[in-house]
């Protein structure tokens, strides 16, 4: 077996916490992989009411760190700290806006810093809908300093049959744009695939 990879899983506040407790219990599941959570404190009871009173207890349990969110010292708050790369899930445009601007005042937001300035992948799944000027120019200062910005937008064209697997899918593209080997989640099956 190889070495596992660190993958940093933070979850804002922003409406779609499934999401983000999908891609734990993804990367969770990969024996390849140490997940290292960071949740804000908004993100807390965005879980709470949209996943249930047990989402946070259980992510917490899946993670092989947790981190809290104001611990700015973090292990993950230093570039010498090996991860893979780091997915916010969702990211909530306080988030976007933060990190696109070096408004490092939380752990959350220092570790997705951390990424760009060591060139690994930052995943930013950016929920929000309608968007302002503000909002796009936030997505393109965040890109141009090389994060990845990937809406949680549904791929109907694999027909999904539930909300379930909808998240699924959003969760291993998200899993899969860190570009990882050992961690890529499995691949989608088109509508026409046996």
């Amino acid at each position: 077996m190889s070495e596992r990879h660190g993958v940093i899983v933070g979850i804002s506040g922003a409406s779609g916490a499934a999401i983000g407790v999908r891609i734990v219990e993804r990367l969770a599941e990969n024996p390849h992989c140490a997940v290292h959570l960071v949740i804000s404190p908004a993100a807390e009871r965005t879980l709470a009411e949209e996943v249930g009173p047990e989402a946070l207890p259980r992510l917490r349990a899946l993670a092989f760190r947790d981190h809290a969110v104001s611990d700015i010292g973090a292990s993950i708050a230093s570039g010498s700290f090996p991860v893979g790369g780091m997915i916010v899930a969702p990211c909530s445009i306080r988030t976007l806006s933060a990190v696109a601007f070096g408004q490092l005042d939380n752990l959350l937001v220092r570790a997705a810093d951390v990424q760009l300035k060591e060139r690994r992948r930052l995943v930013l799944l950016v929920r929000e809908s309608p968007l302002h000027l503000g909002h796009l120019r936030a997505m393109v200062q965040a890109t141009e300093i090389g994060a990845i910005i990937a809406p949680p937008l549904p791929a109907f064209y694999l027909k999904p049959q539930s909300l379930a697997e909808i998240v699924d899918q959003i969760a291993c593209r998200a899993i899969n744009l860190l570009n990882l080997p050992d961690i890529a989640a499995p691949a989608l099956k088109w509508h026409g695939d046996r």
